[in-house]
């Protein structure tokens, strides 16, 4: 049986994340491939992450090497980039046969450019992506034998424009294994949601978009609410709500799919970000069309129609959401582009057997996988040399 270690930055929570639905999916892959499965963190987060078993582990403690020398994983998969900063180099040296792989969840650089433009008010230039997580993100995904790329746009955009090697990335999605049809009609269904956890602030700065068109939608719409879930709502989300306005918050939510089925519309006026949005696949799987921003959209969809509509415009955002509220073809229609989509874009049987035929080129020619990513045997080499007695220092340090 081979082993997979990963070394998560959190727990999963993927009620509460899409980043933790992306892990969950990966386990299950690896699951069904008959993989031994060992998960390790330095994270404490319990309350809400999904019950599987962990193994915790200290960041900058030599105690570390000697677990994952005894466990010798096969494969080692980092959930993101700062996890292969702390760990890749003792994983090198302790496991040097082991396969790294890095899932990026969503370009981190590629979001703090936009974050930088969205509050200077401005288009996104190539400076802003050439930033300081640009440095430290290309770097480990560098140094890693593969990294998962979960937008096309963003494996497009290493590829194309940074010029990264294809053989070391791997597109693959959120994965869709059964779609059902839409469970609540048209008629039975009432309101507008939005969803999204606040820990991540494009989420954030999405509901102030909404408080601010919402009146617009409201007057036209006078009956309708739009209520507002979302992990880890903190004091100022909650000092949004107005029970007169029909805008309420309503804080963290469990089941997504009994929750989608209840609303007419999701709205999702994100105005920055990267990687997949979580809560626009999961309004395609669970039969709720929504509208939507060209951010949020992006790479989700390819050529095809929306399960609804984008507009980057209030005018227009405010005028769809309408008509899709008001009108049973169009939204129907909405629906019907949705399993589209899903069949075309997310389908798991798309990515499965590729994923594999990759992981087993790698691993049947490794030596030389690694000698044609000459960059990455380079910052390999930089590496060793600088996180490894910086963390050494500290472990020094840590023991007066």
């Amino acid at each position: 049986m081979k082993h997979l270690v990963i070394i998560g930055l959190v727990i999963p929570e993927p009620a509460s994340t899409a980043a933790g639905h992306r892990m969950m999916q990966l386990i299950r892959l690896f699951s069904e491939a008959n993989y031994k499965i060992t998960f390790m963190t330095a994270s404490n987060n319990i309350e809400f992450s999904e019950k599987i078993e962990i193994q915790k582990i200290e960041i900058n403690n030599e105690s570390f090497d000697e677990k994952i020398k005894k466990l010798n994983p096969d494969i080692v998969l980092f959930d993101r980039y700062v996890t292969e900063e702390q760990f890749g180099w003792r994983v090198s040296e302790n496991c040097p046969n082991a396969l790294k792989i890095i899932d990026t969840e969503d370009l981190h650089f590629l979001r703090e450019a936009r974050r930088k433009a969205f509050v200077e008010k401005r288009e996104v230039s190539n400076e802003d992506l050439v930033n300081d997580v640009f440095k430290r993100e290309i770097a480990s995904i560098l140094r890693c034998d593969l990294s998962l790329i979960i937008s096309e746009f963003e494996f497009q955009l290493l590829k194309e424009k940074f010029k990264i090697n294809p053989d070391i990335l791997f597109y693959i999605p959120f994965l869709t294994e059964k779609i059902e049809k839409n469970k609540t009609a048209f008629q039975e269904r009432q309101h507008f949601v939005s969803i999204g956890n606040f820990l991540h602030e494009p989420n954030w700065q999405t509901v102030l978009k909404l408080k601010s068109i919402w009146k617009s939608i409201r007057k036209q719409l006078p009956e309708a609410e739009l209520h507002i879930y979302g992990a880890y709502a903190s004091e100022k989300v909650y000092q949004l709500h107005n029970d007169k306005e029909g805008f309420l918050v309503k804080g963290r939510v469990d089941d997504v799919e009994s929750l989608f089925n209840e609303y007419k519309v999701l709205l999702a006026p994100i105005p920055f970000g990267a990687g997949l949005k979580g809560k626009l696949w999961e309004s395609m799987k669970f039969g709720l069309p929504n509208v939507t921003s060209s951010i949020g959209a992006e790479a989700m969809h390819k050529d095809l129609p929306w399960n609804g509509f984008i507009d980057d415009s209030d005018e227009k955002f405010v005028e769809k959401a309408i008509e899709l509220y008001q009108n049973e073809s169009v939204w129907k229609q909405a629906n019907e582009n949705a399993f589209e989509i899903l069949n075309e874009v997310f389908d798991k049987k798309l990515y499965v057997n590729q994923f594999w035929e990759k992981i087993s080129k790698i691993e049947n020619h490794l030596e030389n996988h690694r000698t044609e990513n000459y960059l990455g045997k380079i910052l390999q080499h930089h590496q060793l040399n600088s996180t490894k007695y910086m963390s050494r220092w500290i472990e020094q340090k840590n023991k007066k």
